[in-house]
Order: structure tokens, then sequence, then C-alpha cells
């Protein structure tokens, strides 16, 4: 499971540290190695955080281990391994998968890289292109398949939660411009099987072995099986990390680090037994980051089938958008650089005609005396640019 700040290496060690804690999920990942890794296995580990999926490969007999890992806790994971005797059959490598060529092909390819949900930040591409190009022909991937369930939840109070401070008038003021992005956000949550208003239904299974794509769509029906109020979806997943190895986030099932998300509706909706609701569900990676539409609509089960409902929601529709910034962003639109911009050229110039550190924020220093008036923050200034800019590994 990847932890959501890259920057903040303490957060990710700890955030580690909390998935390590979760022994349902732990002790299913070794159970999943132990049956998959022989005496000869070569094994790699994306996203190896701390590394402990990759001791516990060398515990298990693996020959070798390549652990992947962007972050700067991978220095927390070697010190791991030397402290543990595996030093020697453990190749760390900082970065991230799909930049990485292997000396020689996985038996093993073992990643947590879910959020709350499997479809999170890029989790599918970097399995796809893993599996197509770092996997032994007859190799194993772990976890092997996920499957996303759902179903209509009655949660009155998690509702009132979510749209806190914006639901209702302020000393008699509208806040209804801040609900509308509001609705269009999901969160994590944990729901408990009775305030399930209708049977789960599946809504996409991801086959590591063969999926190909990272985007996820597929619609849902439901006709209501007892009276309550629909405030929502809520959205889980299963996971089979190799045959006979499960672990399931469903509501009534023991809590695991994963937990579940819920997607408001725009309001909820008063159902009765009988009642139809359809879901229009969709997850589309763009860029770094995934899209959700859930699009609802619930019809009443009476002789003229009124429509109760229809929403369309986005989390699109949760990023406030001006006129202003989306000029910046139109085909026909000629920026010209700020005088931030001029600074990050000259530093990417000087980066690029093979200057240090140190000469090039003098440079920089004397180019724009306003704005980098102190030496050291002019400094960490070129330092950030270069650990973002500069090729692994490469010196000069």
């Amino acid at each position: 499971m990847r932890v959501s700040d890259p920057r903040a290496v303490m957060y990710n060690v700890a955030a580690y540290g909390q998935m390590i804690a979760d022994s349902g999920r732990m002790n299913a990942y070794r159970q999943a190695l132990g049956q998959a890794i022989g005496p000869d296995s070569i094994v790699l580990d994306i996203g190896s955080g701390t590394g402990i999926s990759a001791m516990l490969a060398c515990q298990l007999g693996a020959r070798r281990v390549y652990a992947v890992e962007p972050d700067d806790a991978i220095e927390v994971a070697r010190e791991n391994a030397r402290a543990n005797g595996f030093a020697e059959r453990i190749q760390f490598i900082q970065n991230r998968s799909t930049a990485v060529a292997l000396p020689e092909l996985a038996d093993v390819i073992v990643s947590d890289l879910r959020g709350v949900l499997p479809p999170f930040e890029d989790h599918l591409p970097a399995i796809i292109d893993a599996r197509q190009r770092l996997l032994a022909a007859g190799g194993l991937l772990i976890p092997q398949q996920d499957s996303l369930w759902a179903a209509v939840v009655d949660a009155p109070e998690l509702y009132q939660r979510h749209l806190a401070g914006c639901d209702q008038p302020c000393n008699g003021l509208s806040l209804a411009a801040a609900r509308r992005i509001v609705v269009n956000i999901w969160r994590k949550a944990r729901f408990k099987p009775e305030q399930l208003l209708v049977e789960p239904r599946c809504w996409a299974t991801l086959d590591y072995r063969e999926i190909a794509t990272p985007q996820l769509s597929g619609e849902l029906h439901w006709t209501v099986a007892r009276t309550g109020i629909g405030h929502g979806l809520s959205l889980w997943f299963d996971s089979v990390l190799a045959p006979g190895v499960t672990l399931s986030n469903a509501p009534g099932s023991p809590e695991l680090i994963y937990g579940s998300a819920f997607f408001p509706w725009t309001t909820p909706v008063a159902l009765s037994a009988g009642d139809r609701v359809a879901v229009k569900l969709k997850a589309t990676l763009v860029g770094a980051d995934y899209i959700w539409c859930w699009d609802t609509q619930v019809v009443a089960q009476t002789s003229h089938a009124q429509c109760k409902a229809n929403f369309r929601q986005s989390t699109f529709f949760a990023t406030p958008l001006s006129p202003a910034k989306l000029k910046l962003r139109a085909a026909e639109f000629a920026p010209a650089l700020n005088e931030e911009g001029r600074m990050d050229r000259l530093v990417l110039e000087l980066m690029e005609s093979g200057q240090a550190l140190g000469a090039i924020a003098e440079r920089l220093a004397a180019r724009f005396p306003q704005r980098l008036a102190d030496a050291q923050r002019t400094l960490d200034h070129v330092g950030d640019l270069a650990q973002k800019y500069c090729r692994r590994g490469a010196t000069r």
C-alpha cells in the first residue's frame, strides 16, 4: 500500500510501520510468498518501503531479491537488511519500477501499491509494465487478483461529517457553492453489514496476470432489499494473493489498513424495498491521479416508474476551476516565464553545463539578488531542483 506523500520520509516510515503492524495483511503476504518462493527464486519487490517483503523473501529462501523503492525510505530498508544479514542477497534500487531494467527476470513479483482502493496513482501501470518486462515466463505475481465490490449504504452520521460546514447555512449565509464541491469527493470509511441496503455487487475484477489497461468502468444494478435512506455507495476490494490466500475489506470482515471508500450521493434518497438503483461507475487515470465518476439513477417500484434521483458526480467537479487558470491551459495560450520560471531555467541550464550546486547557487543569487538574499535557502532551492531533475546515479 503506497503512502500519499513521497516527500515526507518520516511520515512514510511511520506509515510503512502501520502496514507491517496490520497482522492480517502481513500474515497473508508471508503465506503467499512462502507458496511462491523456492531456493533458486529471483524476487522483485516493487514499492519495497522499509524492506519487509524483500527480507521475508530472503528468509523464505530466495536466491536474489531486487527491492525497488523511489522514496528515501529505501535507506531504512538497507539498514534493516544489514541488521538481519540479508544485505548480500538484496539489491536496492531507488527508482520507479517503470524506469528499472534488471540483469535477470524475476520468478516472483510482489507488490502492494494500492491505496484505499486498487485504482490508485500508478499502481496498475506499474504492475502491467513489470509483468510485461520484468517477469520470467511462468512467473508469479503477488497479489494475483483484486475484485472491487459496491453497495448502497445508509450512513447518516458519515454523510453529515462529510458535508460538515457546508450543508447548512451559517449565520444566515449560504454555503451551497462549497457543497457542490464536497459531494464530488470520496473518502475512506468503514461500514457495518447492517448499513447495506442492497446485496453487494462486483464492479470490476483486476486479474494482474492479464490486465492490460489502468482504466476501469462498469455498471451496477440493484433492487433495494429494505427500506432506508441511501446516502451513497461503499466500495471495497477482496484480494487473492495466492491460491487459497485471500484478504477482504468487506463490511463485517476484520479491519485491514486499507479500509473502504464512501462515494456520497448529491442528496440522501429515501429508498423503499423494490426500488431500482443503477450506477455507472468509472475510474479514469489522467496523469498521476484517477478521476472517478459515479452516475446514479433511482427509480421507484411503482406503476409509473417514478424517478427518485438522477445524479451525475465526478471528482473532476471537486476541483474549483478559475477562468484565469483555465486560460493558462488553453491550446492557443502563448506563455511567458515569470521570474521564478527564469530562475529555474537558469539553474537547469547551469546543471546541464556540469557546474556544481554551490557554484550554481552563487550564480543564481547574483542574477536575482532581490529574491535570493539568503545563501542557504538559495542552495536548498538548487538542491531541490537537482533532486527532481538529476538522473539517478548521475555523476560528473
